[in-house]
């Protein structure tokens, strides 16, 4: 699959571990701004998807290209100075750093690329306000409920403006209302931004608020648009 405008894009994806087979010649593709859910069983292949698209895990045949260029070709550095200013990452469990407070956790990917404090808290003050969840900005991680957390999350992974954000099962961890009010304020800040969205869930509630699905089964991806 190769979408003609595709912000990134994989052919061919075949990883294994062990003797397992995770993926087995997975296409992918993906435009800016767009939301695609990545779906499937338990042990289907789609976080592995996920990871080798975002460069985290190497594919053992197949390519992935961002915006043209394919990520093997990258030395370790390069895929690592990617990962912190063109992409986003949200997980289920938020990840965030219990030592620091909510706006410091959402400024700590500008600080690491070099943004002054000040301008990286103002920055992620908006972000936090954006995302309704400004009133914790001085409270510690340990101190916030699960969606109030998972929304922090939401706002450090978009801070750096990324081209591309990577959700693994994003609202996992949160109750149906919570997740539903993350996930509208995440797409609806991607969308803004011109953000593309790839969403592993195997919740139907949460790949709803996409713009299509692509099922992952057997280690091989199969876009539903069009599929009865």
């Amino acid at each position: 699959m190769t979408p003609t405008g595709a912000l990134l894009t994989a052919g061919a994806l075949r990883k294994t571990y062990g003797a397992t087979l995770a993926l087995d010649g997975a296409d992918f593709g993906i435009h800016p701004g767009e939301v695609v859910a990545v779906m499937g069983p338990s042990g289907s292949g789609k976080s592995t998807l996920l990871h080798c698209l975002a460069g985290i895990v190497r594919p053992d045949s197949g390519e992935v290209r961002y915006r043209g260029r394919e990520l093997s070709a990258m030395s370790d550095a390069e895929r690592s100075a990617l990962r912190r200013s063109d992409f986003g990452f949200v997980f289920q469990f938020g990840q965030l750093v219990p030592e620091l407070t909510c706006v410091e956790n959402v400024a700590l990917p500008l600080r690491l690329s070099g943004v002054k404090r000040r301008e990286a808290e103002a920055r992620s003050t908006e972000w936090l306000d954006r995302l309704e969840v400004s009133d914790v900005a001085g409270k510690r991680p340990g101190e916030v409920s699960g969606g109030q957390g998972q929304r922090v999350a939401v706002a450090r992974s978009l801070v750096t403006g990324p081209r591309v954000l990577f959700a693994d099962e994003p609202t996992g961890a949160l109750d149906s209302l919570n997740g539903e009010r993350v996930m509208q304020l995440l797409t609806e800040a991607a969308r803004d931004s011109r953000t593309a969205v790839v969403l592993v869930t195997h919740e139907p509630r949460v790949a709803a608020y996409s713009d299509r699905e692509v099922v992952v089964r057997d280690g091989v991806a199969r876009d539903m648009a069009g599929v009865a």
